[in-house]
């Protein structure tokens, strides 16, 4: 039987606490419908006997102390919230726990801002990993020797598995019980609990905002030009110029900043300007195109699919609000 630990974390996020045991306990109570033991110790594990969560909100009863848990086979760390800085302090008891568990043979599994504290451990140091796209900006400034990869939805590396925002965590669980339980199982679970098992990208679902959190000013000029400019072709010498430094000290400079290239940043802002025309407006895709500085359909298309991992067709049509009225 396989032991998995849902850890409770102070001001855990209690979805990604329940989520995950819920889904996990599905599969014992239909292995056990069907006359086979159950495959899964599920337990939560924390500090304290009641732990609050949800800023106070709500209690959870842990099944066991951790210095109780001396092995077990999967770690889950569940999501937390409020201030991220804060969230690692009131649990840094944790940490070395987590990492004693995975030095015994455990696999550990974060859950959307469980990276955080994934990340505190120092585990995925040169690690991918991935956590809510919100936070994407505060993870690269936590933990710069993290690879950060905020469009995918599930990361797998060296028994190391992380999810991408929110409710996607339940992706990582359909693809946890599809490595313990096999695909009839995983498939069974996802129609359960109406879960859209392919699922791979958390892309579609970014917001972007720009990285202004940062103290390079002339960078901060050139993010608010682009901004304001987006329907322009800005290329990477006019900016050099406009802000009296070169090619290759701007680069350098944009890419520290931003954690994007020039030539990145212009595309993402284009295309945040594209994703809300076609969710709002009647455009065609090609007039959408001509509004955000595009000529090429086909380069269009293909660095839309490229950010958002849907054609421009397929986004409108699944995000458009006229789209929303219809069904």
């Amino acid at each position: 039987m396989k032991r998995i630990s849902i850890l409770v974390p102070k001001g855990a996020i209690l979805g990604s606490i329940e989520g995950p045991r819920l889904v996990f306990a599905e599969v014992n109570a239909l292995l056990q419908r069907m006359g086979k033991p159950a495959l899964f110790s599920i337990q939560l594990v924390g500090l304290h006997h009641a732990t609050s969560v949800c800023g106070g909100l709500y209690t959870v009863a842990t099944d066991v102390l951790l210095p109780d848990v001396t092995q077990t086979d999967l770690v889950i760390i569940p999501a937390v919230d409020g201030d991220l800085e804060q969230a690692l302090e009131n649990n840094r008891e944790f940490l070395p726990w987590i990492v004693q568990q995975y030095k015994s043979g455990a696999e550990v599994a974060s859950l959307c801002l469980g990276a955080f504290l994934l990340a505190a451990t120092g585990l995925i140091d040169g690690r991918q990993c991935t956590t809510h796209w919100a936070a994407a900006n505060d993870f690269r400034r936590m933990f710069p020797g993290v690879e950060l990869c905020e469009d995918k939805l599930i990361t797998d590396e060296h028994g190391i598995y992380s999810s991408g925002g929110a409710f996607s965590y339940l992706n990582l669980v359909l693809y946890l019980i599809e490595k313990y339980a096999g695909r009839e199982m995983a498939v069974f679970c996802a129609k359960v609990f109406q879960i859209d098992i392919e699922r791979v990208s958390q892309s579609a679902f970014v917001v972007f905002n720009g990285q202004k959190a940062h103290e390079d000013e002339p960078i901060k000029k050139a993010q608010a030009y682009i901004e304001a400019n987006y329907q322009e072709k800005i290329t990477v010498d006019e900016l050099a110029s406009m802000l009296a430094l070169g090619r290759r000290n701007l680069e350098r400079r944009f890419k520290k900043a931003t954690a994007n290239s020039v030539v990145e940043y212009i595309q993402r802002v284009k295309m945040e300007v594209a994703k809300n025309s076609l969710e709002s407006s009647r455009e065609n895709v090609n007039e959408v195109m001509y509004q955000v500085g595009y000529t090429d359909p086909k380069a269009f298309r293909l660095t839309f699919k490229r950010v958002t991992g849907l054609s421009p067709k397929q986004y409108r049509s699944k995000y458009s609000r006229e789209s929303a009225v219809r069904v």
